[in-house]
């Protein structure tokens, strides 16, 4: 599956056993499948060790395998371009061996060994050689030339048939090569472009991660990541692996990945979201499998809730250097079916780091995952006090791998828990009825005030009545309104009613419809999101500088 370790083989076959010097020319670029080549046909010297640029100095394969260049040695041509109508073309398209030292091909010799035009003879006196097309499933790839010395007794028929198999071999074998770097080229941009091309910020968390894919010896695996930021300025954590190494898996990857996105969306709980994420990775197929950890943090509550489905379990490094593993049930893993998650909640305290990672972080050929996690939590633990950084902690755990090819590729996830500040956080319950938009008009106020808000008194006053007003009149229970003061100042209403409020045009002679359109025009931003048992509807101001 290596072109270069293809080339050095014919190399190490032909020399110095069958011939005293091989050169190597491949098309440029190398046909993909059944792509038709460019035209003209283009070939270029390759060398035993990687593809040459021009106007260097003679590759490696071009040299004798052991000894001294032998005398008379003839330059080859470092780009040839066979005319249409040449005898190379014609030997080409053949596709059969034939002597380079016969005069019907002296035309080909020329054009291969860099003669300059009209040159009688351009081989020197007493060396033979043979050029052997190399042919693949459905083009030339390119060509091979065998070359004696002097010293050796001449090529005779019987050497065609060897030279032919020597170029039937290295056709396949380039074509392979060709054909698998195409497919590890897509699959890992494939799975690149599915991954998140950058981390949200949101308030009250740090995010860093790395992706290291596997060596260029495995193909490309499905492990992703993702930070999903939800309703209440929380924020879903999430670390998957698709079973299996092919394209297939970078793809199954990406659909996961989007179903995740879709089920954090209805701010469902941990457990539900891998329940309903493994419904839907069985209509997949039920030859795909996956593992997947999903976290939720409250920066307001100081809390974690997690739940596993049957990945590598996450490990908690504490702000005074204690690295914990976290102890939440695995459950089975998503494609299943018929298993039951569950929901582990636990503090996360202010200062410390939450580290979600894949199995090829902690699993080799010669360390099982329990052994891998616990090393893991060690070096962690050994950076006590801590990186200053999340890219450097990231940069550290990544560092620590032992040196060699890796069958597995790591997405790694960190997360550094800074809460919210409790001053800055305003929430009050309120009963729905048609008293309660003044009752929430006067604790606004009354918060805005408390923080030194007073110039946006008015717009919020407006904003929370119509909302509030809005969910008094679908709520069946308690509404809750809470302010958060960070960068912007939030503002969210809470309702246990489904129906999400959307925009439309009023007429002239109703009285309702237009509280949206004076929340669009007065706010920075805002939304409506459904909920699981209800929905929020939220917007945001810019806090003056002054």
């Amino acid at each position: 599956m290596d072109l270069d370790a293809t080339l050095r083989e014919l190399r190490s076959a032909a020399v110095p056993a069958f011939a005293d010097a091989v050169f190597i020319h491949l098309d440029d670029p190398l046909p993909v499948g059944a792509d038709r080549p460019p035209a003209p046909v283009v070939l270029r010297l390759h060398g035993g060790e990687t593809p040459r640029a021009p106007h260097t100095r003679p590759a490696p394969a071009a040299l004798p395998a052991d000894g001294p260049r032998p005398s008379g040695f003839p330059e080859i041509a470092e780009r040839v371009e066979p005319a249409g109508d040449g005898r190379l073309a014609e030997l080409l398209l053949d596709g059969r061996p034939a002597f380079g030292d016969s005069p019907e091909n002296a035309p080909a010799v020329a054009e291969l060994l860099a003669a300059a035009e009209g040159t009688p003879n351009v081989l020197p006196p007493g060396h033979r050689l043979i050029i052997a097309p190399l042919h693949g499933s459905h083009h030339v790839m390119g060509t091979v030339v065998l070359l004696r010395g002097a010293d050796r007794q001449a090529f005779t028929g019987d050497d065609l048939l060897v030279a032919s198999q020597l170029a039937t071999h290295t056709a396949l074998g380039v074509q392979k090569a060709v054909m698998y770097g195409h497919e590890a080229a897509v699959a890992d941009t494939l799975q690149h472009t599915m991954l998140p091309s950058s981390l949200p910020e949101p308030t009250g968390v740090r995010l860093a991660s790395r992706y290291l894919p596997a060596s260029k010896t495995a193909q490309v695996g499905g492990d992703w990541y993702d930070a999903i930021p939800l309703p209440g300025n929380r924020v879903a954590l999430v670390v998957g692996d698709v079973m299996g190494h092919s394209m297939t898996s970078a793809a199954i990857m990406g659909q996961l990945r989007t179903i995740v996105q879709t089920l954090a969306g209805l701010d469902l709980p941990p457990h539900e979201v891998l329940h309903h994420l493994d419904e839907q990775a069985q209509r997949l197929g039920s030859n795909h499998m996956a593992t997947c950890l999903y976290a939720i943090y409250d920066p307001i509550s100081h809390r974690l809730l997690m739940a596993n489905a049957g990945h590598p379990p996450a490990v908690l490094l504490h702000e005074d250097g204690r690295a914990e593993v976290l102890d939440v049930p695995p459950g089975a893993p998503i494609g299943v079916g018929g298993v039951v998650f569950e929901s582990v909640e636990m503090a996360a305290p202010t200062g410390s780091t939450l580290v979600l990672y894949t199995d090829g972080l902690v699993e080799s050929r010669t360390t099982d995952v329990g052994s891998g996690v616990e090393e893991l939590r060690g070096r962690l633990q050994a950076t006590a006090p801590g990186p200053a950084s999340l890219e450097e902690l990231c940069d550290h755990v990544l560092g620590t791998l032992v040196p060699g090819a890796r069958d597995d590729d790591i997405a790694l996830l960190t997360a550094r828990f800074e809460g919210f500040p409790p001053d800055s956080v305003a929430y009050w319950y309120l009963a729905p009825h048609p008293m309660t938009a003044g009752q929430a008009r006067r604790l606004v106020r009354r918060a805005l005030r408390r923080w030194g808000l007073e110039g946006l008194l008015d717009p919020t006053e407006l904003m929370v009545s119509e909302v509030v007003t809005n969910a008094v009149r679908f709520a069946s229970r308690p509404i809750s309104l809470r302010l958060l003061r960070t960068e912007v100042l939030r503002c969210e209403v809470t309702d246990d009613s489904p129906l999400v409020p959307r925009m439309r045009a009023a007429d002239p002679g109703e009285e309702c419809g237009r509280g949206l359109f004076l929340v669009d025009h007065l706010a920075l931003r805002w939304g409506a999101t459904r909920l699981s048992s209800g929905k929020v509807v939220w917007f945001e101001q810019k806090i003056p500088e002054e």
